[in-house]
């Protein structure tokens, strides 16, 4: 778990958070822990290869004091945003709190420390494998939206309409079914 720069703001609470958070909030160490998340990906939303669900939550706040609008967002709101990283158990893997809402998942993303990791490839992801009932290895991969940019490593669904039955429209719909664990768990979060 990492903190954006809202940090100077509220630097207790972030720190507070951190320290409660750090042992729930884990990335796996090796290889055999990325396969058991891709197993749970494949075995329960029926897309393999997923390393995981990465998407973005504005949390709702009152604006900080001399912020200006850094803080104000597209929804016409004041808010920091949540960035995470969840497995397909709605179990988050990594997360970072506090950039500004006037920035997108998209622009939060390059910032993290997951994707400096991802870039870098120090995550220690698994090697590329075959899928079933094809011939060529291809890499594993988190889902997002159309927010993130496309990496070896990041799939995100086809742009545009496509027609009923297309493979680009199956592919769309299987990609949003597994990505929706990530806003699920912000669900799940929000209601606690």
């Amino acid at each position: 778990m990492s903190t954006s720069s809202i940090c100077h703001i509220v630097p207790e609470v972030c720190k507070a958070m951190i320290d409660c958070l750090q042992d729930c909030v884990q990335m796996p160490k090796n290889q055999e822990e990325w396969l058991q998340i891709v197993e749970g990906f494949e075995k329960r939303w029926n897309f393999p290869h997923c390393l995981g669900s990465i998407d973005g939550k504005h949390c709702i706040l009152q604006a900080p004091a001399n912020s200006g609008s850094d803080y104000f967002n597209y929804k016409s709101t004041f808010s920091i945003v949540l960035l995470a990283l969840v497995d397909y158990d709605y179990n988050f893997l990594f997360a970072d709190v506090g950039c500004q809402g006037r920035i997108s998942d998209g622009g939060v993303f390059p910032h993290t420390s997951f994707c400096k990791k991802l870039y870098a490839g120090t995550l220690k992801l698994p090697e590329e494998s075959i899928l079933p009932g094809r011939t060529e290895n291809v890499p594993y991969v988190f889902v997002a939206d159309d927010a993130f940019a496309l990496h070896k490593h990041i799939l995100k669904p086809y742009g545009g309409t496509h027609e009923n039955n297309s493979p680009k429209r199956t592919f769309n719909y299987r990609l949003s079914r597994a990505r929706r664990v990530v806003e699920n768990a912000f669900g799940i979060l929000s209601s606690v």
